[in-house]
C-alpha cells in the first residue's frame, strides 16, 4: 500500500471501501480477537456471540504460530443476520476479548463506519489507551442505534447485505487491521 492510511482519511470516507486498506501482515502487534458478543443493553439479550470468552494468557502460550495469508479475506469479513426488530433497539454493547503479542500496544483505536449503500448511517470512534505485552484484554463499546426513517428501515430490510460496516484498527495512528461486516435484517426474531 503506497498511501499511508490515517484515522483522518478513514473518517473522511463517503462510502464503504471496495477492498481492504491494509494487508493482514500489517498487524505487527499480533492482536488476535478471541471472542465477540453483541447484546441489547436494555434487556441483556445476547444478539450474537462467537469465540471463547474464557481464554486465558496460559491457553495462548500453548498455541502454535499461524502463517499469515494476506489474501485471506474470509478471516476479516463477517455476515450478520438479525430480524427486523433490531431497529427497535436503542443501545447495544459489543464486548471484545483480544490478545496482544510480545510488544506493548499504545493508543489502540477503532473507527467503525456504518453505511447503507453509499450513505453514512453512523460513525463510531473508540480508544483503548494501553495493552501490556502478551496479555488478554476485554473491551466493551456501547453503540447507540441511529434513528432512521421508516422508509430507510424498509429499504435496509429489503436489501440484505447492502448495509456494510468498515472497522479500522490503529496503533499510534498506524492502520494495522481492517475488517468488514455485512448486515441482513430479514432473519427470524
Amino acid at each position: 500500500m503506497d498511501k499511508k492510511i490515517t484515522p483522518e482519511y478513514v473518517l473522511s470516507l463517503k462510502g464503504p471501501t471496495d477492498h481492504f486498506l491494509c494487508p493482514l501482515s500489517a498487524n505487527t502487534y499480533k492482536i488476535r480477537f478471541l471472542a465477540f458478543k453483541l447484546r441489547d443493553m436494555d434487556s441483556g439479550q445476547v444478539l450474537f456471540e462467537i469465540g471463547n470468552p474464557n481464554v486465558t494468557e496460559e491457553d495462548l502460550q500453548e498455541e502454535e504460530e499461524v502463517k499469515i495469508d494476506d489474501n485471506d479475506e474470509a478471516s476479516r469479513t463477517i455476515r450478520y443476520q438479525f430480524g427486523p426488530s433490531f431497529f427497535k433497539l436503542k443501545t447495544v454493547g459489543a464486548s471484545i476479548k483480544f490478545a496482544v503479542g510480545d510488544n506493548p500496544v499504545k493508543n489502540f483505536r477503532m473507527i467503525e463506519r456504518h453505511y447503507f449503500k453509499d450513505q453514512l448511517l453512523q460513525s463510531f470512534d473508540f480508544s483503548f489507551p494501553f495493552c501490556i505485552p502478551n496479555s488478554v484484554n476485554d473491551w466493551e463499546n456501547i453503540y447507540e442505534i441511529p434513528k432512521i426513517s421508516e422508509e430507510l428501515k424498509n429499504e435496509m430490510i429489503f436489501n440484505p447485505y447492502k448495509t456494510v460496516s468498515d472497522s479500522f484498527y490503529f496503533v499510534n495512528g498506524e492502520l494495522i487491521m481492517h475488517h468488514k461486516a455485512f448486515y441482513d435484517y430479514t432473519g427470524e426474531e
